[in-house]
């Protein structure tokens, strides 16, 4: 079993209105350092694979055809290898 986790964001060159509120309010919070700010949504599957290329396929597959806008929206994954839950896969 794999948990792929997969950050969306918006490509560097679509405006970011959620990124820009967070940075002002940070600003007003006293972080006045804080340069720029993204915004984005992460989320996390478990795919029941044994094999870490087809979890890769399977993940990349997904975030290309419903997880990201490939129009305006990057994305990335991460794979990471997990033990099956006790008693999974018995029926």
């Amino acid at each position: 079993m794999f948990r792929a986790e997969c950050i969306v964001t918006l490509k560097r060159a679509i405006n970011d209105p959620e990124g820009s509120t967070i940075r002002s309010a940070l600003h007003a919070l006293g972080f006045g350092q804080v340069d720029d700010v993204r915004a984005g949504k992460f989320l996390e599957l478990t795919l029941d694979v044994d094999d870490r290329a087809q979890a890769q396929a399977m993940a990349e597959a997904m975030a290309a055809e419903l997880l990201a806008n490939s129009v305006i929206e990057d994305y990335r994954i991460t794979l990471t290898q997990i033990e099956a839950p006790a008693g999974a896969g018995a029926t």
